[in-house]
């Protein structure tokens, strides 16, 4: 952990993390949100320095939730995520006919179904599939869907039933659904989805939790050197990955700035099965590398009204002021 988050830890009176067993830097993040998120919104802005803690490797947007990523080499963050042209981050869900997503913890092998984008429109396409041509832009005669996402309600209109055939005869377990999000519809609130944490103010479709997921290539180095298989970027599916800098160094990240872009952090990522789905093959394990996250990246005791025993893996940024960002862009902590 850098100079800036033990000064911070410092600050709630919390120690500086050793690391292993218990990740102290989730206090950090939490106690953070807990003492100081609505303060930082209503007090004045003051000028801080930039310090540099590593350069974007790669950016990733997930069009449809669950199902493969594009690698892009730039993208707008807006308030509701990433989007290039007409692919917008987990604007597209499955869903079942009573409107309850589906997501790879129930379908592994959506992670199969790969997206690109030509002419207005998403080409679909997965394995002994043919391919689909789904328009960005769908008829206002098309319904609109009461989706149900973690408990939530949120809407979504309805890709019709030709993508409905497709993805059901891909699955091949029960009829499916794909629906989209449009920007007027109203997004799940932070203020729903962390009931028991100050409101951070913003709106997200159809992501678990935040507009944006940043991770770094150095965890991952650090998380394969005690895996017998080692795991892929693609297994926890962020949007943002950083390197030059150490690992688990995110976990005190609060302000960065990255290209025109500024986020705040939210909160650690906790971990589900949803990782131990192979993005190769859509063979699930349920094992690993959950359990080897779990040996090492729980939260501190304190937190566990939050984070449970999930593992704590990446970190949730919202969006405080919109812009593009690149590969290649440094990627700045502001401090005192």
């Amino acid at each position: 952990m850098g100079a800036a988050g033990s000064r911070a830890l410092s600050s709630l009176g919390l120690p500086a993390p050793a690391r292993p067993a218990w990740i102290g830097v989730a206090v950090l993040g939490l106690a953070a949100v807990a003492l100081g998120a609505v303060a930082w919104r209503t007090r004045p802005r003051r000028r801080r320095q930039r310090q540099q803690v590593g350069t974007v490797a790669q950016l990733w947007v997930y069009p449809i939730k669950s199902c493969k990523g594009v690698a892009v080499p730039e993208a707008e963050v807006t308030a509701l995520g990433l989007r290039v042209g007409h692919l917008r981050d987990r604007f597209w869900m499955v869903v079942k006919e009573d409107g309850h997503m589906v997501t790879a913890r129930q379908e592994p092998r959506l992670v199969l179904v790969s997206i690109t984008s030509k002419d207005r429109s998403l080409v679909l396409q997965a394995p002994g599939m043919d391919p689909l041509v789904l328009p960005c832009k769908l008829p206002s005669s098309n319904k609109l869907l009461d989706c149900r996402l973690f408990g939530l309600d949120i809407k979504g209109r309805d890709c019709g039933d030709e993508v409905a055939r497709w993805f059901t005869s891909f699955l091949k377990t029960e009829a499916y659904r794909l629906v989209q999000y449009e920007t007027s519809m109203k997004g799940r609130t932070s203020k729903e989805i962390f009931s028991n944490a100050p409101d951070f103010g913003y709106q997200v479709p159809y992501p678990d939790c935040s507009p944006v997921l940043l991770h770094t290539e150095a965890s991952l180095v650090d998380l394969n050197t005690r895996l017998e298989k080692k795991v892929k970027m693609e297994n926890f599916r962020p949007n943002i990955v950083v390197t030059g800098c150490g690992a688990f160094e995110e976990d005190s990240w609060e302000d960065l700035v990255i290209g025109d872009v500024e986020i705040k952090r939210v909160m650690s990522c906790p971990r589900c099965n949803l990782t131990t789905v192979d993005p190769d093959t859509g063979v699930i394990d349920r094992k690993e590398p959950l359990q080897t996250l779990k040996s090492y990246r729980l939260c501190d005791p304190s937190m566990k009204h939050l984070y449970q025993s999930s593992p704590l893996f990446g970190v949730y940024f919202t969006v405080e002021k919109i812009g593009v960002l690149r590969v290649g862009d440094p990627v700045y902590q502001l401090v005192d």
